[in-house]
């Protein structure tokens, strides 16, 4: 059995036999500022919503450009007996739509408020991403330290029903208690199958997030936080929360509606059309000019529904701004309690829990060899001893993910951001 302030060495898959051009040395060895770098560049849904930002500004680019203007070529009384286009009015001429004043202004804003939100929503998938990948690269060292507890509980285990066989040979204990060892050791046998599966699992997990399968078996370093110790939860959560990209995504879709809004209200003024054009009249010899002018009647279609459609997205927008407020103060007072708790249930395990069930260990196992205690307590403070083990890897997993929620909530703009 390991110390209570020491893990035993995680154990690591097998390598990859195949070659891999793009691994270099230290391909084997990964961090999590390293692991949080590798998802940033290779993640496929953050490139996603990097193309998706960009496709916004692409649209605001867009939204400023006016409708092109119209080339009309046309010929006025061609006779249809002799002479054809040589004797009719041919023209050439240029026809542009003038949009009513303010509607290309609101467009403007409509785009710049789409590509704010693209941005924004961005920055969201960003802090999430590098989010995940904390908790990911902490499950699996929670998992692998779990599976390194179960190893050594086999070999206890082993240790304990090659004893008991021999102490009911000898007599001294009788045959229940040796199939109730060997009864035990099964058991851990199967768990420790269950903490490798488990750590294979986490593993791939972490892979996936970060773009890159061919380091499924690189070997993790540092270890998850223990020390319960972050200013973050002292921090006024108004003041942080304020810059989430959450909520510059829902008042960038205010702006957006708003701005949709004002343009839906324009929309039953007209567009003029302009056109100018020149020409000769081929039977007279005469150069002509024409002038048109057209005025769209708003008669029939006054864009009642747009409207309509355009202040209902308003409110819908206004109160997304509440329920997203909402929904994040209750998120970091959720994240806050559980990083408290979990900080206080690590530390009482590593100060009092841990110390006191490794002695209380160490003294049945040594009364065991001596004949001071039977075969059935020894099994159970096994098994206790192995139970707070793991259950202080799961408090520091605890620990570690909601300290990787918060700073996600607090990190309004990553450093390194587009």
């Amino acid at each position: 059995m390991t110390l209570p302030g020491r893990a035993a060495e995680p154990q690591r898959g097998a390598k990859d036999p195949r070659p891999n051009k793009n691994r270099t040395a230290g391909d084997d060895m990964l961090s999590l500022d390293r692991a949080i770098r590798l998802a940033l560049a290779h993640n496929p849904q953050l490139q996603a919503s990097d193309a998706r930002k960009e496709a916004a500004v692409g649209r605001s680019v867009q939204a400023r450009a006016w409708q092109n203007p119209e080339l009309e070529v046309f010929s006025d009384d061609i006779p249809t007996r002799s002479g054809g286009l040589s004797q009719a009015k041919n023209m050439v001429g240029i026809t542009q739509v003038v949009p009513y004043p303010g509607k290309k202004k609101a467009d403007r804003e409509i785009g710049a408020a789409d590509a704010a939100t693209g941005a924004a929503d961005w920055r969201l998938n960003r802090a999430e991403l590098v989010r995940e990948v904390k908790i990911a690269y902490c499950q699996v060292q929670t998992a692998e330290r779990s599976a390194a507890v179960a190893a050594d509980l086999v070999r206890v285990a082993d240790a304990a029903a090659a004893a008991a066989a021999k102490r009911n040979v000898a007599g001294e204990i009788a045959l229940q208690e040796q199939l109730r060892a060997e009864i035990q050791l099964e058991q851990t046998k199967a768990d420790k199958v269950d903490a490798l599966r488990e750590a294979a699992v986490a593993r791939q997990e972490l892979v996936r997030l970060l773009g890159r399968p061919d380091l499924s078996a690189a070997q993790l370093t540092g270890a998850p936080d223990e020390s319960g110790k972050l200013s973050l939860v002292n921090s006024a959560p108004s003041a942080i929360l304020a810059g989430h990209p959450a909520m510059m995504a829902a008042r960038a879709r205010r702006d957006q509606a708003v701005a949709t809004l004002r343009r839906a209200g324009l929309e039953p003024r007209p567009d003029v059309t302009v056109g100018v054009a020149a020409g000769r009249d081929q039977a007279f010899g005469e150069n002509l000019m024409a002038l048109r002018l057209s005025i769209p009647l708003p008669l029939f279609d006054r864009s009642k529904g747009k409207q309509q459609e355009a202040q209902a997205g308003v409110r819908e927008a206004e109160a997304g701004i509440v329920a997203t407020q909402q929904e994040l103060l209750a998120a970091w007072r959720t994240a806050v309690a559980r990083y408290k708790a979990a900080a206080d249930q690590v530390a009482a395990h590593r100060e009092r829990i841990l110390p006191k069930s490794e002695e209380a260990l160490r003294l049945v196992q040594t009364g065991f060899e001596e004949g001071k205690f039977n075969f059935i307590d020894y099994l159970d403070i096994q098994r206790t001893t192995a139970e707070a083990r793991l259950d202080y890897q799961k408090k520091l997993f605890e620990l570690n993910s909601a300290r990787a929620e918060l700073e996600a909530m607090a990190e309004a703009v990553p450093a390194g951001g587009k």
